[in-house]
């Protein structure tokens, strides 16, 4: 297993660019990270079959990625410290998966009407093994979501709307999903919209998070909205702590996000009309967090 300045080191030597972007945003007010200096990523280019990636998770015990695809069924697996090899293992036929996550060797993935795939390998490592459970709706049309994390301090998986029936012009709602009985029930989290909308001098505004994991260091969770070009700090409960705008220059469509042990902050992007591949960034933080 590589140590942390192992890791750092390929971060800086291998096929990684780092550059300066403009501050380019379509909201208005510019709010700059505190904890990362977002317009200074490590950039790496992902191959043809990652170019809608969708959702993405650290693994700390080869210091790998393991990523997902928009309706691809396939589990993909980026080794950072061997020329970012992907590994590869089909788990279903084409459906529309937005989030992956990773708790006690056991995988979840996310489809966008809330239905959830527990994956699980074989002890040898090659054959996957895995089951649907099904969002509990008379009319999943009516909720979207592409936000899935595990709260350890519930012991459930939290499900963030993009655009749910229950959701109010002012909230956006979730759902917890119980791995260890396969249910479902609303959940107390929640985001307070027009509180965003302050903060950024807007009258209102339409939140539509794309991805969101739990800082392992802050115990923070932090939500990408991709179409607001935001990024939003929030406690266990949904309380927002922080609001970061975007440039959308770097952040071209960005769909997934996991973290580090040690606090590195890792974004992926889906390939745009722009741009000629999916990429990875990578940020490390400005000062030892904790």
């Amino acid at each position: 297993m590589l140590t942390r300045n192992a890791l750092l080191f390929l971060f800086f030597f291998a096929k990684i660019h780092s550059y300066e972007g403009c501050s380019a945003t379509k909201n208005k007010v510019i709010l700059p990270c505190k904890e990362y200096d977002l317009n200074k990523p490590y950039k790496l280019w992902l191959g043809d079959a990652l170019t809608e990636i969708s959702g993405i998770h650290f693994y700390s015990k080869d210091t790998t990625v393991f990523a997902i695809s928009d309706e691809q069924g396939c589990l993909y697996k980026i080794y950072l410290n061997k020329n970012f090899v992907t590994e590869e293992w089909r788990f279903d036929k084409v459906h529309d998966f937005e989030e992956i996550t990773l708790h006690d060797s056991t995988f979840y993935i996310l489809e966008s009407n809330g239905n959830i795939e527990t994956l699980n390998f074989s002890a040898a490592g090659d054959t996957i093994f895995n089951r649907k459970s099904n969002f509990p709706a008379e009319d999943k049309k009516k909720n979207e979501f592409e936000s899935l994390y595990y709260d350890n301090e519930n012991n459930k998986l939290c499900l963030i709307c993009k655009d749910c029936e229950d959701d109010t012009k002012n909230k956006v709602s979730s759902w917890a999903f119980d791995p260890s009985n396969d249910s479902y029930h609303p959940s107390p989290f929640s985001i307070d919209a027009k509180f965003v909308a302050k903060k950024l001098g807007v009258e209102k505004i339409k939140l539509k998070p794309s991805a969101a994991a739990v800082n392992p260091v802050t115990k923070d969770i932090w939500i990408l909205a991709s179409d607001n070009q935001l990024l939003i700090v929030t406690d266990r409960n949904g309380n927002t702590r922080e609001v970061y705008t975007l440039n959308p220059v770097i952040f071209n469509q960005p769909e997934g996000i996991t973290f580090t042990p040690w606090g590195d902050l890792l974004i992926s992007n889906e390939a745009g009309d722009k741009y000629d591949a999916a990429s990875l960034l990578i940020f490390k933080p400005r000062k030892k967090m904790g």
